[in-house]
């Protein structure tokens, strides 16, 4: 017999880590689902972000979510010259199918050893007091290492989902992707919709990076964790929908909790990668996609 106890705890948990995994995965549902760019190097920048945030704590005692938005300027303008650099080297010649992944996997490789020879293999971790705690709803225990990043990742994900849809800007960079040439009839230039667009992409990741390592100790390797799952998650959701990454990763993350809660956390990743076969074989667009 399973625990209502231990059942509604793994359902506030899924719903805690659903808020966290958008936070993750909505970067590249901008480059990957709005702009045609498989950024595989996208989680890398996540753990740049989480070493930051974990740099400014122990140097300077910065709550972590305060760094994330803090660094957030920065690392838009880090995408926002990475996009340059791959449109003149790759998509203004048509060559950004595998070339530009071999681009982007370079930019991994570099990133992460770089992480290793500054931090080394050791995991880090973050000093804050709130960490620590947890709120009681009845028998359900909501921990603020969960409670807080998902509420930021919440957040995160509804700011841009206003920005899309709500802001010439944001209604340009859904349509560069579904008609460039119209675009241009509208007054917009792709290539500098794209160079925002991506900015964002890569500025979404310092803060997703900030809640990561608020959730528990971080090492630069493990960006290859979240590889499979933010793409997993952006295809289930449907390509270039914010509303579908959130409702995806809301739905994968309570399929981790109760695979990891009643038969272990090394079925995880695999049962939501299951979740996203049984989805895509009835709706092939994913849950919100056109």
């Amino acid at each position: 017999m399973i625990s209502l106890d231990l059942f509604l705890n793994a359902v506030a948990s899924g719903l805690l880590l659903g808020g966290f995994y958008a936070a993750v995965s909505v970067g590249i549902g901008i480059a990957f689902g709005l702009l045609d760019i498989a950024n595989i190097s996208h989680p890398v920048f996540v753990m740049l972000g989480a070493y930051v945030a974990y740099t400014m704590n122990v140097r300077f005692g910065l709550d972590p979510v305060l760094t994330g938005l803090l660094f957030t300027p920065v690392f838009y303008a880090i995408g926002f010259v990475l996009y340059r650099v791959y449109y003149a080297g790759f998509e203004r010649k048509g060559a950004e199918s595998l070339r530009g992944l071999v681009f982007f996997f370079g930019i991994l490789f570099i990133v992460e050893v770089t992480l290793l020879l500054q931090f080394g293999v050791d995991y880090r971790m973050v000093e804050v007091s709130y960490i620590g705690s947890s709120i009681h709803m009845g028998p359900v225990g909501i921990p603020f290492r969960l409670l807080v990043p998902c509420a930021v990742g919440v957040a995160m994900t509804g700011a841009l989902y206003v920005f899309l849809s709500r802001t010439f800007q944001g209604r340009a960079i859904q349509a560069v992707a579904q008609d460039s040439f119209a675009l241009r009839l509208m007054g917009a230039n792709p290539f500098k919709v794209k160079t925002v667009a991506f900015g964002l992409s890569i500025a979404t990741a310092a803060l997703a990076g900030a809640l990561l390592i608020m959730i528990g100790p971080v090492e630069p390797a493990m960006n290859r964790e979240y590889i499979g799952r933010a793409f997993a998650i952006t295809v289930l959701g449907g390509m270039g929908s914010i509303a579908g990454t959130l409702v995806a990763a809301v739905i994968l993350g309570i399929a981790e909790s109760f695979t990891s809660t009643f038969y272990g956390p090394s079925w995880g990743v695999a049962v939501s990668f299951v979740v996203l076969l049984l989805v895509l074989a009835v709706r092939p667009a994913g849950l919100f996609g056109r």
